[in-house]
């Protein structure tokens, strides 16, 4: 994977995680509006995922490297996007499209974190699908009144 500048999310936070990963997948998105993109085709994904925290779990990680490209790698690589229904399509997500597939895998990521002890935050998923085309996924940021 050749090394990439990535657009920088200001944060608070004491540590700052950044996973690479790649995935070749395939999709369409099946309507008029999406011209030549509505029939079959495939892309090599690259995507950046960003975690912050302030805590580290018990065994010094912010989150395991290797659990965030469980999460995508594993589920995407050498697949059918469309065929992921219960993430797009007729889950009401939407049609794989970049942008919906980056925020897809912030709600996959998220959801993971939840589920640990020291809850690590994902403040950005970049998704490159062309060499010339990728789309950012930043969450809207709630405002703590606690």
């Amino acid at each position: 994977m050749i090394q990439q500048i990535y657009p920088q999310t200001p944060h608070n936070y004491c540590y700052e995680l950044n996973k690479d990963m790649h995935f070749a997948a395939a999709h369409s998105i099946p309507t008029e509006e999406a011209g030549k993109c509505a029939y079959v085709h495939g892309h090599t994904y690259f995507a950046n995922v960003t975690i912050v925290g302030d805590e580290l779990d018990s065994s010094g990680f912010l989150v395991n490297f290797s659990d965030i490209k469980k999460l995508i790698h594993n589920r995407f690589d050498h697949s059918n996007l469309n065929d992921h229904t219960d993430l797009f399509g007729s889950a009401g997500n939407g049609f794989p499209t970049t942008e919906v597939v980056a925020r897809t895998i912030y709600e996959l990521v998220q959801a993971h974190l939840d589920g640990t002890a020291n809850k690590p935050k994902c403040i950005q998923v970049y998704l490159r699908e062309t060499p010339t085309s990728y789309v950012v996924y930043r969450p809207k940021q709630v405002k703590d009144n606690g």
